[in-house]
């Protein structure tokens, strides 16, 4: 039995009623790109001001999106800072830097056109 046979295939994205509307493109565009700034903390707290409202599911879901991305950067950048002790966290660091920017915007591109966009890797802790 291959290691690889428990892996999950991320969760499919929530269906939307036609198109998105503007001022929600523009919000989950902020949520995917201030990860880039503020890691975690944007995404988070445009993710707790939306989630109430049934209306904004589009924000809602690319903000959680965003959110769990950030925070599995942020424990691999942790576990980075760790391994610099044996060298091979200064090589990784920049890696995942750079994995989180291209990932980061790829998402906002997205957002931006109205499209939900599941990242390739992120822990899913916000359900």
């Amino acid at each position: 039995m291959s290691d690889f046979e428990n892996v999950t295939a991320p969760p499919p994205p929530p269906v939307t009623d036609g198109p998105v509307p503007s001022d929600q493109r523009t919000m989950a565009l902020a949520a995917h790109l201030l990860g880039i700034f503020t890691w975690f903390i944007g995404a988070l707290i445009i993710w707790l001001i939306n989630k109430d409202d049934p209306t904004k599911a589009f924000v809602t879901d690319q903000a959680k999106e965003a959110l769990n991305f950030q925070i599995t950067i942020t424990i691999a950048m942790v576990i980075c800072f760790i391994l610099m002790i044996v060298i091979i966290g200064g090589l990784l660091a920049p890696i995942v830097g750079i994995l989180s920017l291209v990932f980061s915007i790829i998402a906002a591109v997205k957002a931006n056109n109205g499209e939900l966009y599941r990242y390739p890797f992120a822990l899913r802790l916000i359900k």
